[in-house]
């Protein structure tokens, strides 16, 4: 336990560092995303893997969301990660996101699902609950410890996170926006995505 946590604050200090330098110039990465890039629906959901409100969302209603909407073309999903908190969730947060980006494009969403869905665990066991997540994608615990250390990518995070709340205003998760127009911040059931997504268009 110890070493997870000497790990993350050696992570989450240099994500602070980060933190403190000059704003990004140029593009940022490319969002993560699923379904149809071409729908005339799209669906942006700023969220954090550390936010239990997301997580709450993520267990009760992406399945059928993912299932109706992305999965059937009509709907283009786009997931832009945020940091909001504070202790554990943070940590947690900072270094799922990290771990899902090294897993890779492919694997970046099974990552954020078993995180939502060990959110608890994670928080009470950080280190053990994020290895086994990522060794479930075909990392090494080695892999791990230099992915949730690599500064570029960290300070990769931090500029996207940056971005999002600077440029977009979006402070609090999740947040959904539907082709450019928000909904109010936090869950939102089944039949208030329906609604959302048919006022759209969809």
């Amino acid at each position: 336990m110890l070493r997870m946590k000497v790990a993350l604050m050696m992570a989450l200090a240099v994500f602070g560092a980060a933190a403190c330098s000059s704003k990004t110039s140029g593009a940022l990465p490319d969002d993560m995303d699923l379904g149809n890039a071409s729908s005339k629906i799209t669906v942006v959901e700023y969220a954090s893997v550390g936010c239990p409100v997301c997580a709450k969302w993520y267990r009760e209603v992406y399945p059928a969301f993912k299932t109706k909407y992305v999965d059937s073309g009509k709907v283009h999903y786009v997931f832009r990660e945020m940091l909001v908190g504070g202790g554990p969730e943070i940590a947690v947060a900072a270094s799922g996101f990290l771990v899902a980006r090294c897993a890779g494009k492919d694997k970046y969403f099974a990552v954020n699902d078993a995180i939502f869905k060990s959110q608890e665990q994670a928080f009470a066991a950080p280190r053990e609950t994020l290895v086994e997540i990522a060794k479930s994608v075909g990392m090494t615990e080695d892999g791990f410890n230099k992915c949730i250390n690599d500064e570029s990518a960290i300070k990769a995070l931090n500029d996207r996170v940056e971005h999002h709340s600077r440029d977009d205003h979006v402070n609090s998760t999740p947040t959904f926006v539907i082709n450019g127009k928000a909904m109010e911040p936090g869950y939102h059931t089944m039949d208030e995505m329906d609604a959302a997504i048919k006022a759209a268009g969809g």
